[in-house]
């Protein structure tokens, strides 16, 4: 069966084991939902192209379907300086 025609929750189990193996990803905590042909991803990455990388997997095994990418990239480094608080 094509993967596209499998029920939304399958292509969702899909997807996580797929963005969970792939060494370019190895990715846990992406929310990721279907719905018609679309497939959402959302959550948080450390940067642009991890999230640029998420998108590529995901067409790469849905390529029929289209992907609206809402990942956040948060800046996790160590702060530059002390914060004074008052």
């Amino acid at each position: 069966m094509n993967p596209e025609e499998q029920p939304p929750q399958y292509l969702v189990a899909h997807l996580r084991r797929a963005l969970a193996e792939d060494p370019r990803t190895s990715e846990l905590g992406v929310r990721i939902s279907v719905r018609a042909n679309q497939v959402y991803l959302s959550g948080e990455v450390s940067c642009a192209h991890r999230r640029d990388v998420l998108e590529m997997v995901v067409r790469e095994h849905l390529p029929t379907m289209s992907v609206r990418n809402d990942v956040q990239v948060v800046d996790n480094r160590e702060p530059a300086g002390r914060e004074e608080l008052d």
